[in-house]
């Protein structure tokens, strides 16, 4: 393994180690995992909202997405399927707005501006909050590591045997936030309609308050992204050869050499590639977005084992990932420009991956919804 400041390491946790095909599955393995509650969202017949009502406007830069049920996690085709993408269970979300595109820079920056918040990754960092997070005993970094920052990627120079060694393409990077994604020297002049990224769970959050919105379920996320492919591996249909034409992701040796079929190498502009049934950029590749669910590997099996389809499910009620014993992390969507076909695939439907709350990274970002209710509250 490549050599990282022990800072880095801690921040490692955070990323998806879940991607890897582990032989044992980790839906799979043995010991005191923790119930996920998932009764708290029942089986039951009552009726949900599809259509929208008619005296509900759609707020700007929203689209309804019409509930109903649908089938959730991989579908029997998809060769790429991971274990915590299975069972694939039947559920049930009422209908609900959402993002057309993830929250641009722009958008992100207005927020800024009128309520002078700052992010997780711009703060001092809390060692003795950190330390709740790693094994018992890791030592304290030195207070010159101990800086705001975040983690960026970097390509390598040679091919990588192991493709489930994250540090070798990731650097914990002092100074790198939503305003420098890339890291000191880099900027976002320029890219207001690029998704903005290098925000953490706790920041989409603020953003939601502030806007008056919430992040979407894993389910309604998959819902909204499904859009009529209720049987499809992408959400433009099965045929990966027309990748390079729907999403921005990760074309060549990965994470030597990109080729950049699609035409980019990092961040695309929102709407740069067409969008899905229900007019939505963006469901896979280019960055990753928040769900508000807790990431619990447990979970999809338990919704799979109930005799019916799940109403409007709100996610695990606990956190629970063996990889990551001291991690409490949410569930993510929809891939990134960094997916590649040989280790994950993660720009299909089904993908799902999980970062830690306090994690931020240059290729996740988020998109909000709003509900009825929520509308009609205001």
């Amino acid at each position: 393994m490549q050599k990282i400041n022990v800072l880095g390491a801690l921040f490692m946790l955070a990323l998806m180690v879940q991607c890897k095909e582990d032989k044992k599955s980790v839906d799979k393995v043995e010991g005191s995992a923790p119930i996920s509650e998932v009764a708290e969202s029942v089986v039951d017949t009552t009726p949900i909202l599809i259509e929208k009502p008619e005296n509900i406007k759609a707020p700007d830069g929203m689209v309804w997405i019409p509930g109903g049920e649908f089938t959730q996690g991989a579908v029997p085709q998809d060769k790429m399927a991971m274990d915590h993408e299975k069972p694939a269970h039947k559920v049930k979300v009422n209908g609900f707005f959402m993002d057309v595109t993830e929250v641009t820079n722009a958008q992100f920056a207005k927020f800024v501006k009128e309520t002078g918040y700052v992010t997780v990754a711009e703060r001092a960092i809390d060692w003795e909050e950190m330390k709740t997070q790693v094994p018992e005993g890791t030592p304290k970094p030195h207070d010159s590591i101990l800086q705001p920052g975040s983690l960026t990627f970097k390509k390598t120079k040679t091919s990588v045997p192991n493709l489930y060694d994250f540090s070798q393409w990731w650097n914990w990077t002092i100074g790198a936030n939503w305003k420098q994604p890339n890291g000191p020297g880099s900027s976002i002049k320029g890219k207001d309609n690029e998704p903005v990224v290098q925000v953490a769970y706790e920041d989409a959050l603020a953003y939601c308050q502030w806007a008056g919105r919430r992040l979407p379920t894993e389910a309604e996320w998959e819902r909204a992204a499904r859009g009529n492919k209720t049987e499809s591996i992408y959400f433009w249909g099965d045929d990966d050869s027309i990748l390079s034409q729907m999403a921005n992701t990760w074309e060549g040796e990965f994470p030597v050499t990109n080729v950049k079929a699609d035409g980019f190498e990092q961040r695309a502009k929102v709407k740069t590639y067409p969008p899905n049934d229900f007019g939505l950029y963006d469901m896979a590749g280019n960055v990753w977005e928040w769900t508000s669910d807790w990431y619990n590997t447990n979970y999809y099996n338990e919704l799979g084992a109930l005799n019916g389809p799940v109403v409007n499910p709100q996610g695990a009620a606990t956190a629970y990932n063996p990889n990551m014993p001291y991690a409490k992390e949410k569930v993510m969507r929809g891939g990134s420009f960094l997916c590649n076909a040989s280790y994950c695939a993660s720009y299909r439907i089904s993908s799902r991956m999980a970062s830690s709350l306090d994690s931020s990274l240059e290729h996740l970002g988020f998109r909000t919804v709003a509900t009825v209710d929520m509308l009609t509250e205001e």
